[in-house]
């Protein structure tokens, strides 16, 4: 494959609440076009997440994505998901358990100063890592490729990685890299599976992996809807979604809003990306041909 089609990713993830994260992770292992540079974990319990994200590599049989547990707790307001409960399938899935501690925004901001103007961040959990790293390092959003988010709910509501650490994501939206893009809720949950159809439809190894993770996940929710995984998908197939261009700003002043997002269409600074529309059955005819490959 030529070098130019090959994109390198960093994914920010917390791998181990919704099982999205593993999903994506599946599709992003299996992409061809994806270099993997590394993964970095975030939220509560970030070594557990490490550990799952680990398994799902090795299911895929990679052994060549480093992983790096990050930082666990929101910058300054309470812990909204202190735990991984798909940890629970570890048991059953060979995984890696030697990580280095909270060593996920050292090697985001040295891979990046490393490869200017080349990596693709993708923050697909609460925004605490991203945030933490863009203020110790102003330098960074500059030197990105692209901020991709999957954050958000558009034009004007509350997301759960928005809202999980507010502060974090008022960091990640005042960033300004190259292109700034933003996949919300208000356009993923028009991408759900049944878990009956996930089931039947995850198949191969490191689906496989997902499913075994999922299960935990289906005893709360009748099925998967593919935040995540569309957010990865758009920086191969871009024409999955539409797109709209202008300014978002995050509240941090109201308490009872904290972390909404609220878009501006109008705006006379055209610096962020968010995505509009989307053609769910696109969208699901691509993943499968990439992950379940």
């Amino acid at each position: 494959m030529p070098k130019d089609d090959i994109i390198p990713i960093i994914l920010d993830t917390d791998i181990g609440s919704d099982i999205d994260d593993a999903v994506c992770l599946a599709y992003l292992l299996r992409q061809p076009r994806c270099e993997l540079v590394g993964v970095t974990t975030v939220s509560g319990q970030v070594v557990e997440r490490a550990k799952l994200a680990s398994a799902m590599c090795l299911a895929a049989g990679r052994t060549d994505v480093p992983i790096h547990p990050g930082t666990e707790n929101p910058m300054l307001t309470p812990q909204k998901q202190p735990e991984a409960p798909q940890s629970a399938a570890l048991a059953s899935l060979p995984h890696s358990t030697d990580f280095k501690s909270n060593s996920a925004i050292d090697f985001m901001r040295r891979t990046i100063h490393e490869r200017p103007g080349e990596i693709t961040l993708l923050a697909i959990g609460p925004m605490t890592n991203v945030g933490l790293l863009f203020a110790i390092d102003p330098e960074i959003p500059a030197l990105l490729k692209q901020l991709v988010m999957m954050c958000g709910n558009f034009p004007d509501g509350q997301e759960w990685n928005a809202i999980t650490d507010p502060y974090a994501t008022a960091i990640a939206y005042k960033a300004q890299p190259k292109l700034h893009m933003s996949v919300g809720i208000d356009i993923t949950t028009r991408c759900f599976l049944s878990a009956d159809l996930c089931r039947e439809k995850f198949v191969g190894s490191v689906l496989e992996a997902a499913a075994k993770m999922a299960e935990t996940w289906f005893k709360h929710v009748e099925g998967i809807t593919f935040h995540d995984p569309l957010t990865a998908a758009i920086i191969f197939e871009p024409d999955i979604c539409k797109y709209g261009y202008g300014s978002v700003e995050v509240e941090i002043m109201d308490k009872d809003n904290m972390g909404t997002t609220r878009w501006n269409a109008d705006s006379a600074d055209k610096r962020h990306t968010i995505a509009v529309d989307v053609d769910p059955d696109r969208f699901f005819e691509h993943y499968f041909s990439i992950a379940g490959s």
